[in-house]
C-alpha cells in the first residue's frame, strides 16, 4: 500500500527539551487497537519525528473496533508507518539505538504485528530490543514532559513517586507510581471503564464513534444539573470504581423519554449531566486515595491521568481543581500524546533501556498484561 493511500497524521517533532548530552534514539512502534503509529524520540526527552495512522474511519459504521479489520489495516500500514518515521526524522535505521514496541495489552491481532515488526527490525541490525506494556507506556509519557502551548499541565517535571488515574480503553485504575515497572494498584474499575461507558452512551444518542470527544464537546454546551444520574460507589470506602450503573441508568432514562423530545438541547444537557457523574466519582475515589495510607506513606508530589479519557476536559479540570486542594502538581499529556501513540511506547523503550530492561529472550505478545506484573 502506498503511502499516499494512508490517512497518516504527522504529528510533527516541535516537542521536547534539548540537551548537550549524549542521547540515545529509540524507534517505538504501537499497534494494540486502531492506529498504527511509529515515533523516534531521543533520552533527551525530543520527539523528532512521529506518526499515527488512524483506523477510525474503517470502524465507525460498526461504532467500534473490529478486531479482525484492525489487524489487517495494521499489516497494511506498518512498513510504511515505519519508514516515513525515519524519512520525518532524516533518520536511518544504522541511527537507532534501541527498538521498542507494544507487547501487550491490546488485541492480539494488532499486537502481533507492531511485536514482529520491530522484532524483525532489531534481529536484523542487532538493535537492543525493548518490550513494552501498552498501559506503561500512558503511564510514563507524562514524564516525557513534551510542551503544549497553553497547557501547563503537560510542562512541569513528573519524580517518582507520583499517584496516576490510568483510564485507557477498557482500563481504568488508580495507581502509585514508585517507578519504571514498579506500580501499586490502588483502585480499579468493577465493571465498565470510564471511557466504555462515554462511547456506550454516544452509541445511544446516536453520536457515533469514538463517543469521548463529541460527548466532551456536547457536555460543554449543555447543563450539567438538568438529570441526575447515580454516582456507584461514592457513598462507600475505598478507592475502586463502577461506571455500568450510571449507564445503565442512561438508557433508562432515553426508553423514557419520547423521540421527539430528543433534540439538540436534550442531548446537550444530557452529556452534560451524565460527564457530571463520571466526573465526581472519579474526582470521589481520587479523593479516597489520597487518604489511603499507601499513598500517604509515601507522599507523591504530582497527581497524574493519563490515557484516552485524559482528553476530557471536565476530567482534567477537575483533577487539576483535586491537585490544587491537596497542594500537589497536576499533569497530563498534551492532547495527541493521551491516545495511542508511537511516542510514548518509544519513551517508555528509552526509560526501560535506561535501567536494563531489554528483551534477553523470546517473548510472546499478550492480550492481558497488567502492570502489577511487571
Amino acid at each position: 500500500m502506498k503511502n499516499e493511500k494512508l490517512i497518516i497524521t504527522d504529528m510533527g517533532s516541535d516537542f521536547g527539551h534539548t540537551s548537550s548530552g549524549k542521547h540515545f534514539l529509540c524507534l517505538g512502534i504501537e499497534s494494540s487497537c486502531d492506529e498504527t503509529s511509529a515515533a523516534i524520540v531521543d533520552s533527551d526527552k525530543n520527539i523528532l519525528s512521529h506518526i499515527i495512522y488512524s483506523q477510525i474511519p474503517e470502524h465507525q459504521k460498526y461504532g467500534g473496533v473490529v478486531p479482525e479489520l484492525a489487524a489487517r489495516a495494521h499489516i497494511l500500514a506498518i512498513d510504511d508507518v515505519i519508514k516515513l518515521t525515519l524519512e520525518r526524522a532524516n533518520k536511518t535505521i544504522d541511527d537507532i539505538d534501541v527498538v521498542a514496541a507494544t507487547a501487550g495489552p491490546g488485541l492480539i491481532g494488532g499486537v502481533l504485528v507492531g511485536w514482529m515488526a520491530a522484532t524483525g527490525i532489531a534481529n536484523a541490525t542487532n538493535k537492543p530490543l525493548v518490550a513494552v506494556n501498552h498501559l506503561e507506556g500512558h503511564a510514563l509519557v507524562p514524564r516525557l514532559k513534551a510542551t503544549s502551548a497553553g497547557d501547563s499541565a503537560t510542562n512541569i517535571d513528573v519524580e517518582f513517586p507520583y499517584l496516576l488515574m490510568l483510564a485507557s480503553g477498557g482500563h481504568c485504575q488508580i495507581l502509585l507510581v514508585h517507578g519504571v515497572g514498579k506500580y501499586e494498584l490502588i483502585g480499579q474499575t468493577l465493571d465498565d471503564s470510564a471511557g466504555e461507558a462515554f462511547d456506550k452512551v454516544a452509541k445511544m444518542l446516536g453520536l457515533g464513534y469514538p463517543g469521548g470527544p463529541v460527548v466532551d464537546k456536547r457536555a460543554q454546551l449543555g447543563d450539567k444539573k438538568r438529570f441526575v444520574f447515580p454516582r456507584p460507589l461514592c457513598d462507600k470506602p475505598g478507592c475502586d470504581f463502577s461506571f455500568s450503573g450510571i449507564k445503565t441508568a442512561a438508557r433508562m432514562l432515553l426508553d423514557k423519554t419520547s423521540s421527539s423530545d430528543i433534540n439538540e438541547e436534550f442531548i446537550n444537557d444530557f452529556c452534560a449531566s451524565f460527564q457530571m457523574a463520571v466526573v465526581d466519582c472519579i474526582t470521589n475515589r481520587l479523593n479516597n486515595a489520597l487518604h489511603d495510607k499507601r499513598v500517604k506513606s509515601v507522599k507523591p508530589g504530582t497527581l497524574v491521568v493519563a490515557g484516552g479519557v485524559a482528553k476530557n476536559s471536565a476530567i482534567r479540570n477537575a483533577m487539576e481543581e483535586l491537585a490544587n486542594k491537596y497542594n500537589m502538581q497536576f499533569a497530563a499529556p498534551p492532547m495527541n500524546l493521551c491516545t495511542d501513540n508511537g511516542a510514548m511506547i518509544a519513551w517508555a523503550g528509552l526509560e526501560n533501556y535506561k535501567i536494563g530492561n531489554i528483551v534477553k529472550e523470546p517473548v510472546a505478545p499478550r492480550p492481558r498484561w497488567p502492570l502489577t506484573e511487571l
